[in-house]
C-alpha cells in the first residue's frame, strides 16, 4: 500500500474502501434519466458533506453501486442508512412520480457492503462498469 493512499483523522490513519450496493423497492427500473443523474448528484454532494470520498459510482436501472472511503469511526451500517435515507428524500422531492410508483419507499430495506481492501480504485471502477455493460446486453 502506498502512503499517498492513506487518509487521516485526528486519531487515526486509514485506508478503508467500502463497496455498497442497494436496489430499488420491488427492483423497479426507475433509476433512468433524469432520475439517475439526480441520484448521482445527491450522492456526491452528500458524500462531500459527510467527509466520504467517492471512488466509483454507477446507477443501474434498478440498483446502485457506490465505492467510497470513509473514516473508521463511521460504521458501514450508518453510512448505508445515511446514503439511502438522504437520497430517497432528495429523489422523492425532485421526482414526485417515484413516490406513487414505488408506494412511498424508494429503496429495498437491505443492502450489500464489502470491503475492497487494497484493490485499486481503477480495478473497482472497471468491475462496476462491466456490471453495467452486462446488464445492458
Amino acid at each position: 500500500m502506498k502512503r499517498k493512499d492513506w487518509k487521516s483523522t485526528g486519531t487515526a490513519v486509514y485506508s478503508i474502501r467500502y463497496h455498497f450496493v442497494w436496489s430499488t423497492k420491488y427492483r423497479r427500473p426507475v433509476l433512468v434519466p433524469p432520475v439517475d443523474a439526480s441520484l448521482k448528484e445527491a450522492l456526491l454532494a452528500l458524500a462531500a458533506e459527510r467527509g466520504y470520498e467517492v471512488l466509483a459510482l454507477e446507477a443501474m436501472p434498478d440498483h446502485v453501486h457506490v465505492v467510497l472511503s470513509a473514516p473508521p469511526k463511521e460504521a458501514p451500517a450508518a453510512i448505508a442508512k445515511v446514503l439511502k435515507g438522504a437520497t430517497a428524500r432528495t429523489l422523492f422531492t425532485r421526482h414526485p412520480e417515484l413516490r406513487k410508483r414505488l408506494r412511498g419507499h424508494l429503496w429495498n430495506p437491505s443492502y450489500y457492503v464489502g470491503t475492497a481492501g487494497e484493490v485499486s480504485a481503477e480495478t473497482i471502477r472497471r468491475y462496476i462498469e462491466a456490471q453495467k455493460e452486462e446488464e445492458e446486453e
